[in-house]
């Protein structure tokens, strides 16, 4: 997920995706723990996007705090 959707999204979506990426980067973890993936790629990409989504949502609550 690239910053320009990330920051398209509103505030609970963000939440809402946030919970969904994080339960997913724990099944790609444990999947990949058990049998090694196809693309274990996919972990870094899903550990960027919670990045993302988190660094989104502290901007915004900062913003919130400032105005």
């Amino acid at each position: 997920m690239k910053a320009e959707v990330v920051r398209e999204l509103s505030t609970p979506e963000i939440k809402e995706r946030l919970a969904e990426e994080r339960n997913n980067l724990t099944k790609l973890k444990l999947n990949h723990a058990i049998s090694p993936l196809d693309n274990p790629r996919k972990i870094g990409e899903n550990r960027k996007t919670v990045a993302r989504l988190l660094t989104e949502l502290k901007k915004r609550e900062l913003a919130e705090q400032l105005a």
